[in-house]
């Protein structure tokens, strides 16, 4: 009987990551309106990056000779009550505001996951403390929360922050642990305790990985409000003082004018409104992406 050696077999490396072609996938895997909204959201983004080469003048700079100048008269979107260039403060009010929000989902994240899954895994006095302290939070909406705290602490860019990232840190802790109890009780960490494997190593190597997706979407739906709650204690006067430009507090501070001139509110507010949308459908479509049951429903 002839017997036939194969030689030693290559070991394929795994695919590099192309960004390019993860952007594909995603927009492969999920409807036009998400497109699209990554679209909106992806040029938000970029005119925010490029707000020292695309605006055309200082946003702080005040030209009375200019004061409610209309679009399109010498200035692409018109100016407001000081004569201040609105397309100027709109793109840096877009790197306050929209930095703000996502500094704010990073810091929530950073704090309510890792609780909410040592919680979730722990069970017990840690889970009872912490879940109990979270609904506590949870009982107030999360803008509510977030001006009672912006109000104790003081209006500032920091203080707003802090406040809007506090208000958020329950809703990643609820998600986190219910992702973790669901997780924990799944054979291949029985399997991992039985090989030894310590409660950290259990947490950072299965738990944590496994319950990534859901927080992904988590993170997503909440960038969209915590936008909003940024530019809402801006709008409060709570948030960024002027005349630093940011859309909710340019919002407020051209509402006095809004019959004579219209345009100095409608702008950031538009700005807003159309950040919150494109992150919303953006969210939506992770929640396809992640999910291969939903795909091209």
């Amino acid at each position: 009987m002839r017997t036939t050696t194969l030689g030693p077999v290559a070991a394929k490396s795994p695919a590099p990551w192309r960004p390019v072609g993860a952007v594909r996938g995603f927009t492969a895997g999920v409807g036009r309106l998400s497109t699209a909204g990554l679209v909106i959201l992806a040029a938000v983004l970029l005119a925010a990056l490029l707000a020292p080469v695309l605006a055309p003048s200082d946003p702080a700079a005040i030209t009375m000779a200019n004061q409610f100048q209309a679009p399109g008269h010498g200035s692409l979107l018109g100016a407001d009550f000081f004569g201040r260039d609105i397309w100027s403060r709109l793109l840096w009010g877009g790197r306050t505001t929209l930095a703000v929000g996502f500094l704010v989902i990073l810091l929530a994240s950073a704090i309510g996951v890792p609780l909410g899954l040592a919680a979730g895994q722990a069970g017990h006095a840690l889970d009872e403390v912490s879940m109990r302290l979270a609904d506590g939070m949870l009982a107030f909406p999360s803008l509510v929360l977030a001006i009672a705290i912006a109000s104790v602490l003081g209006p500032s860019l920091a203080h707003a922050m802090l406040a809007v990232a506090i208000a958020y840190i329950p809703q990643f802790m609820r998600v986190a642990r219910g992702q973790a109890k669901a997780v924990v009780v799944r054979p291949y960490v029985d399997a991992a305790r039985a090989a030894g494997a310590t409660e950290l190593r259990v947490l950072v190597h299965h738990v944590a990985p496994n319950s990534l997706a859901p927080l992904l979407v988590q993170t997503s739906l909440n960038l969209s409000g915590a936008i909003l709650a940024t530019a809402s204690l801006g709008f409060l006067g709570l948030g960024v003082q002027p005349p630093t430009p940011e859309w909710g507090a340019d919002v407020a501070a051209n509402t006095a004018y809004i019959r004579d001139a219209p345009w100095p509110a409608l702008w950031p507010g538009l700005a807003i409104v159309v950040s919150a949308v494109a992150i919303n459908l953006v969210a939506d479509g992770l929640v396809d992406f992640l999910n291969p049951s939903l795909r091209h429903r």
